[in-house]
């Protein structure tokens, strides 16, 4: 079982779309070692190191958070079914409208579109907020996604410069 890092006054709270074997097998988030989210966040400013997925709970300290969509863990995401990705989707309502972090930032956009019923999402800065959290999409740091380092770092920090412009 993998734990949401959670807690009230978090500037972004990262949604991945569910657990690899990795996680599942360790118990914590992008513990796959292709995964490049930790690099990623680090690289776009939001943790002063490279965490290891170990050491998650120091997100916290940054004020970043991370959930999931599904909770299920499959060897890839596109196993994960629309019912799931629905249900997920108002599940993580629930949980933001709880919280209420300053950005929810979902990692995937077919996974937003699915689990948000939405269509034609741009990357970025969305229209529509959960309460006062601002909605982003960013690109999956899977190692299965095609995008480069320096793609996903420059999604990332786009992020990270609009928290810091809003000074947060």
């Amino acid at each position: 079982m993998i734990s949401d890092i959670l807690q009230p006054g978090l500037r972004v709270v990262f949604c991945g779309i569910n657990p690899g074997k990795s996680s599942a097998h360790t118990g914590f988030h992008f513990a796959h070692p292709g995964n490049r989210f930790w690099k990623v966040i680090h690289l776009a400013g939001f943790t002063d190191r490279q965490l290891k997925p170990e050491e998650e709970e120091h997100l916290l300290d940054t004020r970043c958070g991370i959930t999931m969509l599904v909770e299920r863990p499959t060897v890839q995401a596109t196993e994960v079914g629309l019912h799931e990705l629905r249900a997920g989707g108002r599940e993580l309502i629930n949980k933001m409208l709880d919280y209420q972090p300053m950005t929810l930032a979902v990692l995937g956009k077919q996974a937003f579109e699915q689990a948000f019923s939405q269509r034609g999402a741009k990357w970025g800065r969305q229209e529509i907020t959960i309460g006062d959290t601002e909605v982003w999409i960013l690109p999956n740091p899977s190692g299965l996604n095609r995008a480069t380092l320096d793609k996903l770092v420059e999604s990332y920090s786009e992020l990270e410069q609009s928290l810091m412009a809003r000074g947060r």
